[in-house]
């Protein structure tokens, strides 16, 4: 039997009135009216850490109150197949590709291990980014439809990984990607999907401001300096010792602090040694703060980035940046890499400041810090265009519609 993950209910869908407007909440159940009851079922490979175990821990329950039937199951496996997916991940973002020919066998090997746990017979099938990816080899006889959701910037990825995932990619009925940047040549329909946040989870709501401080106190950040943060689990694609680097530049002109924030996920093997180097890259500075935090800090990272001065998020690669998506939401000024996702988010000079290296992220952070009017008002415009944007209704909305239209096309 499968492991169907715990669905919270404790937000309803009128609790978002006050943010969206009654108009915005009132479509959804209209296009949620003609699905009541059709069978939903959403896979991806991890259910805490990472941008995709959020979306779904909201999505799924709004879903749910709008009358589907819906589950999200996660897949297992050992750390031989988390080592091959996380190169997979770094490959498709451009990287390398150095694993043994035998590491595809291993993948397969694990996707069938899940298929045989898994009953993969909802009218509507998500699959998750890669790691899941072979599971379409469950489907019979073209029932149920299936569709392929990449979270990952394939823009330019390497060709030995996406050789072999695309002959699977193309057997599903269309694949959803965050970008039009991002999308391949393939024969089925692709589409078009923001991730987004939840602006009521423990995350993103609004909390007091003593409680904000009493979360900087307890970290030993000082309340009344600049405090530039960075939440990222840590990964060398976020480039957090760049991060510490432009830090280390900004800090010969003013008097800042750094916040490195993050931790790991279960389907993510090289956490810890990217931890060790910023550690050491950071040389005990004590400006400097690394908090490795547990997959349950979502109130302390919330406190974190509304404490923050400025929101970094200094990628080298990027599928979108939902901490980029937070940050904004916070009101607050963003410098952020021009790479990816991010400048679908971050309007230079608009709703924050783009950069391309070290030196210009750090440019960027002390021209906001020479200006801080100019940096409330990209905060102040940030927020408007999440919530135009990037907030989890309108993914809710997107995959109501998407599955109204294959209902109409079958």
């Amino acid at each position: 039997m499968s492991e169907t993950m715990p669905i919270p209910l404790l937000i309803r869908l009128d609790d978002y009135t006050p943010v969206l407007g009654e108009p915005e909440v009132a479509e959804l159940r209209t296009l949620a009216s003609r699905l009541q009851m059709r069978t939903v079922q959403m896979v991806n490979s991890t259910a805490m850490g990472g941008g995709v175990a959020e979306m779904l821990n909201r999505l799924v329950p709004i879903l749910q109150e709008l009358g589907l039937a819906i589950r999200w199951e996660v897949i297992t496996g050992g750390n031989d197949f988390y080592e091959i997916t996380k190169a997979f991940h770094n490959a498709l973002h451009g990287g390398p590709y150095t694993m043994p020919p035998e590491s595809f066998d291993t993948f397969l090997a694990y996707n069938e291990q899940n298929l045989l746990r898994l009953q993969m017979e909802a009218e509507f099938i998500v699959i998750h980014d890669p790691q899941p990816a072979a599971l379409i080899r469950a489907r019979r006889d073209h029932i149920g439809h299936w569709i392929w959701r990449c979270h990952i910037d394939l823009s330019h990825p390497n060709l030995t990984v996406w050789g072999f995932l695309e002959p699977w990619v193309k057997r599903y009925d269309g694949a959803i990607f965050s970008s039009a940047e991002f999308a391949r040549h393939l024969p089925v329909p692709q589409y078009l999907f923001y991730p987004s946040i939840d602006p009521l989870s423990e995350k993103n709501r609004d909390l007091e401001p003593q409680f904000v401080r009493s979360i900087l106190e307890r970290f030993s950040i000082d309340p009344k300096r600049p405090i530039l943060t960075q939440i990222s689990r840590f990964d060398r694609l976020k480039d957090p010792l760049g991060v510490v680097r432009a830090f280390q530049i900004v800090k010969r002109y003013f008097d800042c602090q750094l916040v490195l924030a993050g931790g790991g996920a279960s389907d993510d093997p090289e956490g810890e040694a990217v931890l060790s180097d910023v550690r050491e890259a950071a040389a005990n500075d004590p400006d400097v703060h690394i908090l490795n935090l547990p997959p349950w800090s979502a109130t302390e990272i919330n406190a974190l980035q509304r404490g923050s001065t400025i929101i970094i998020q200094k990628s080298l690669r990027e599928g979108f940046g939902l901490t980029v998506t937070e940050g904004l939401w916070k009101s607050k000024p963003v410098v952020a890499s021009a790479v990816g996702g991010i400048p679908l988010q971050v309007i230079h000079k608009h709703t924050g400041l783009l950069a391309h290296s070290v030196e210009g992220t750090a440019y960027q952070i002390r021209f906001l810090l020479s200006n801080p009017a100019i940096a409330e008002r990209l905060g102040q415009q940030g927020r408007e265009y999440v919530r135009e944007h990037f907030l989890i209704t309108s993914s809710a909305k997107r995959y109501l519609t998407l599955f109204l239209h294959l209902l109409s096309e079958s």
